[in-house]
């Protein structure tokens, strides 16, 4: 058992009233029980947690990412240009991903995800170079056991390359047979369907300029044959909507109903360039939105639409995105900026520290999937971050403490996170993986793969 003791400020739920001075149980992986402080004895041989100085929250749920990005952040060539320039440089840099690239590369976004109170995460990888040796898919799982991090990853790909008419160079495209054969080995190999999963498979091709119309099809139908859920990005610039109109002549959501990629089972990424129209429809069919905040506004592709979604009752969750396109997984950053991105065109009230929250804690785990995530509540999984807010950062701002760790502070890092009942994060600092290793690591890989990438540029 673990008791988070004393708890200053306690959230169950970011839409209900917070509680101070409790007590949180945790027997196995669920939360037992809460109570004021003090009320009921404490077992001889719990862990207790002292939290009198701490807000504390589900774990927060991040929905769309890439993270092998992590070794191409902040690369001078690309800090300054739109998606479709940025892709098509970068992909002549991702071609040299390898096993140990993958897997680094995972192991640190995860672990910047835990430690900035995310406790539930997807990873869109699409890209499967031609003379990649591993298993994707196991590597990754492989890297999140080593965290503790609770992941539900999306078998991605890509099909239609540049002599097709796509974007990616042929290298890191598979035909639509190798990738329908490979979803259905990992769903078998992997998924996990159950309330309280660390494993499971979303299926995703990339996006409607890098697979074939025909692979979309095929996709949506082995996912609903094997009851996974759908992801893939769309709406997300202009240059998308120009691309679907002159290959399909029809705007990327029309393209999505004709393949039947559309509904309750299925999330977009980012979302940014929807029409009225297309917000009742996306309401009409129950579809989720994964809403980029950071990476929208790092590539200047435009500001989603979330007050007129939520008013219309789309569930739109928050996701960092790709680390290429953010530069960071800071997982309440991403929080905080969906807060203020949507006044700066909506106003001051557009949205509020309690719907952002919500947006990053239940509305995510509902768009994954999970029933039992997201809340603090009795019988639910104990998925918590905990941050210290009585330290500088912080200081004058707890007449509103949950709103607080939006408004204000400057770290955004936890003091712990716990996953599925047990520590991830302590004292701030990573519980199953060696920080110091993984970044001497990516450091040295990513230098590597920055040099291949020159090197071929310059024969």
């Amino acid at each position: 058992m673990i008791v988070l003791q004393n708890i200053f400020c306690l959230v169950t739920d970011p839409a209900a009233e917070a509680q101070f001075n409790t007590d949180l149980f945790i027997t196995g992986n669920r939360v037992n029980r809460i109570v004021p402080t003090g009320t009921q004895p404490i077992p001889a041989d719990a862990r207790v947690i002292d939290c009198s100085r701490h807000v504390v929250i589900p774990g927060l749920v991040n929905t769309h990412h890439h993270f092998y990005q992590t070794l191409t952040r902040n690369i001078p060539a690309v800090q300054n240009v739109e998606l479709f320039d940025w892709l098509v440089h970068l992909y002549d840099v991702w071609k040299y991903l390898d096993e140990e690239a993958l897997y680094y590369s995972s192991l640190s976004a995860m672990s910047e995800l835990l430690k900035t109170g995310c406790t539930l995460s997807t990873d869109h990888h699409y890209l499967y170079p031609r003379n990649f040796g591993g298993d994707i898919m196991a590597m990754q799982f492989r890297a999140a056991g080593e965290v503790g991090i609770r992941f539900s990853p999306t078998r991605g790909s890509m099909s239609l390359s540049k002599k097709d008419g796509g974007l990616p160079p042929d290298s890191v495209v598979q035909s639509d047979e190798e990738i329908l054969k490979d979803s259905e080995r990992v769903i078998t190999e992997f998924h996990d369907p159950s309330e309280d999963s660390m494993k499971k498979i979303v299926l995703a091709p990339c996006s409607p300029f890098s697979v074939t119309k025909e692979l979309m099809k095929e996709t949506a139908h082995l996912a609903r044959a094997h009851g996974v859920r759908l992801h893939t990005h769309l709406a997300e610039t202009f240059d998308e909507n120009d691309f679907c109109i002159q290959m399909y002549g029809k705007r990327p959501l029309a393209l999505m109903e004709e393949c039947d990629f559309i509904g309750d089972d299925v999330f977009y990424a980012h979302g940014i360039h929807f029409n009225d129209d297309e917000l009742d429809l996306l309401r009409d069919t129950g579809t989720h939105i994964a809403h980029c905040p950071s990476s929208n506004m790092r590539l200047g592709s435009g500001i989603c639409r979330v007050k007129e979604m939520l008013g219309r009752g789309i569930n739109v969750a928050l996701a960092v995105d790709g680390s290429a396109s953010n530069d960071s997984s800071d997982m309440l950053g991403e929080v905080r900026n969906a807060l203020l991105l949507q006044r700066v065109l909506k106003g001051a009230d557009a949205l509020d520290a309690r719907q952002a929250l919500t947006m990053g804690t239940i509305n995510g785990a509902k768009l994954l999937g999970y029933d039992r995530v997201g809340k603090l509540e009795e019988g639910w999984v104990a998925d918590i971050a905990a941050f210290d807010v009585h330290t500088l950062g912080y200081a004058g701002s707890l007449s509103d403490p949950v709103a607080a760790l939006l408004f204000s502070g400057y770290s955004h890092q936890v003091d712990y996170t716990i996953v599925n009942g047990k520590v991830v994060v302590e004292n701030g600092m990573l519980v199953g993986a060696s920080e110091e290793t993984i970044v001497e690591n990516m450091n040295r890989i990513s230098e590597s793969l920055l040099g291949k990438a020159h090197r071929k540029e310059r024969v």
